[in-house]
C-alpha cells in the first residue's frame, strides 16, 4: 500500500497564563478568526474554536505527520505575539504554559463541536479548573511534565 489513510481528531484546550481573565467578549471573535488563519496557513484542519474568558477550546483533524504539541504550541505561540503586538489587551498577554489534548472518535465528534459551540452557558455553571479536572478523570489523562 503506497498511500496513508488517516483520521485523527483532537480536542485542544488551554488556557490564559494564571487564568487570568484576558479573552474578552470583544477580543474572542477576533482572536478565534485569527487562529482559524493560522491553522489554515500552517495545514491543520480547524473544525471548531470557542472559549470564554480565561481559556479557549479547539477541535482539530491532524494529518499523522504532525505532532499534537507542536500544534498547540505553534498556536498558542503566535496567537499570543499576535495578541502583543497588536495591544490588543490591557496588559502583557501569555497563554498557560501546557495544554489539553484529547483524542476523539469519530462518532462523537458532533457532540464536541456543540460542546465547543456552548462554551459560554457551560461555564455559567463549571469553572475552567473544574472543567480540566472533569477531562483528567473523563480519559484517564496522564500527565507530562516535559512537554
Amino acid at each position: 500500500m503506497s498511500q496513508t489513510f488517516w483520521k485523527l481528531w483532537v480536542h485542544l484546550v488551554w488556557g490564559t497564563k494564571d487564568s487570568q481573565p484576558l479573552l474578552t467578549n470583544d477580543l474572542r471573535p477576533v482572536l478565534f478568526e485569527h487562529i482559524k488563519g493560522k491553522a489554515r496557513l500552517e495545514g491543520y484542519h480547524l473544525d471548531a474554536i470557542n472559549g470564554v474568558a480565561d481559556h479557549i477550546h479547539c477541535l482539530i483533524s491532524l494529518a499523522p505527520r504532525f505532532s499534537i504539541s507542536e500544534v498547540a504550541n505553534r498556536l498558542k505561540g503566535e496567537s499570543s505575539h499576535w495578541i502583543n503586538a497588536e495591544k490588543l489587551t490591557k496588559s502583557h498577554f501569555a497563554w498557560q504554559g501546557g495544554f489539553g489534548a484529547f483524542s476523539v472518535s469519530e462518532s462523537q465528534i458532533g457532540r464536541i463541536r456543540e460542546y465547543i459551540a456552548n462554551q459560554e452557558q457551560h461555564h455559567a455553571k463549571q469553572s475552567y479548573a473544574e472543567e480540566v479536572q472533569e477531562f483528567i478523570t473523563a480519559y484517564n489523562a496522564g500527565r507530562n511534565e516535559s512537554e
